[in-house]
């Protein structure tokens, strides 16, 4: 009886796992496009979250500029002589504008970040119903 040449490849150890449990033959081409089809839905998911933290990066960003504008703003109004009740009006309306404005970035930051985390999970979720619909696909023509 020839013996087989011994193979060093992880496919063709399963396969002879396979064989001597008295296992049914498996379609490795499917398993692997199987978790070919997963690892890409995880590069997607991944690159559109990447994006989305680019996005955010982007805000903050801005929002930081914008603040240190509205500062410097505040500064040169403050250099000018003038009383106590403009000076007082002036810090309270510099106040309220630099509330309103991490109030507005606040949110538009959190919007940014919960719509790239739902573009993400939804891509996961996709192949997740899609390998789901495979199996039961796989089940049903073999019964």
């Amino acid at each position: 009886m020839a013996k087989k040449p011994h193979s060093d490849s992880i496919i063709d150890l399963f396969a002879k796992f396979g064989e001597d449990l008295k296992m049914p033959n498996m379609d490795i081409e499917r398993v692997i496009e199987h978790h070919r089809k997963n690892l890409e839905a995880f590069e997607k998911a991944t690159r559109t979250a990447a994006a989305g933290a680019g996005d955010v990066f982007g805000k903050q960003r801005a929002a930081l500029e914008e603040t240190l504008r509205e500062a410097s703003e505040m500064a040169r109004s403050f250099q000018g002589p003038g009383n106590p009740q403009d000076l007082l009006a002036k810090q309270a309306d510099f106040a309220r504008r630099s509330f309103e404005t991490a109030v507005r970035n606040a949110s538009e930051i959190g919007e940014v970040m919960r719509k790239s985390s739902s573009e993400s999970v939804e891509i996961l979720r996709e192949r997740i119903r899609e390998a789901m619909a495979d199996m039961r696909n796989d089940s049903g023509s073999r019964t």
